[in-house]
């Protein structure tokens, strides 16, 4: 059996992102190239650039907030680093509607929950607290976490 494969990484959200807006805009063209009336070219010239800049906003916050990286030394989830020596135990997921303890436990991070689209994974931490990491792919995020702590 391998071990764990480090590191583990999340993007948050990728800037490929911003391809659907030039495309969509396209898009609004050749409608228009094929209606009655004129092509509006500074409208769609003026929603490309605006509509651009704040999706690539959002890209830039969701690749802050909602990234995770954890590799033999550190687990970092959004802008909150601790150290994998600091993790006494990965607690158990849940089991069927049971919610465990750790759901109520403080998630990583500077946000004040599990970000959207995200699971959490309870911690144990070395202090006696207890915490929840949290990361899309959460099974493959725990196994890597299980096999750093033991």
């Amino acid at each position: 059996m391998t071990g764990p494969a480090l590191p583990y990484e999340e993007q948050g959200a990728s800037w490929r992102t911003l391809l659907i807006v030039p495309v969509g805009c396209v898009a609004g063209i050749l409608t228009e190239a094929f209606l009655p009336g004129p092509v509006h070219w500074l409208g769609w010239a003026i929603a490309v650039v605006v509509v651009s800049l704040v999706l690539a906003w959002q890209i830039a916050a969701a690749r802050a907030h909602v990234s995770v990286f954890c590799d033999a030394q550190v687990l970092r989830q959004g802008a909150e680093t601790i150290s994998i020596g600091s993790i006494a135990e990965v607690l158990p997921a849940a089991a069927g509607h049971e919610e465990p303890d750790w759901w109520a436990a403080r998630a990583l991070g500077e946000l004040p929950t599990v970000p959207r689209r995200r699971n959490g994974i309870g911690l144990r931490l070395s202090d006696g607290s207890t915490v929840q990491a949290w990361a899309r792919d959460d099974e493959a995020l725990r196994g890597v976490l299980r096999g750093l702590v033991g």
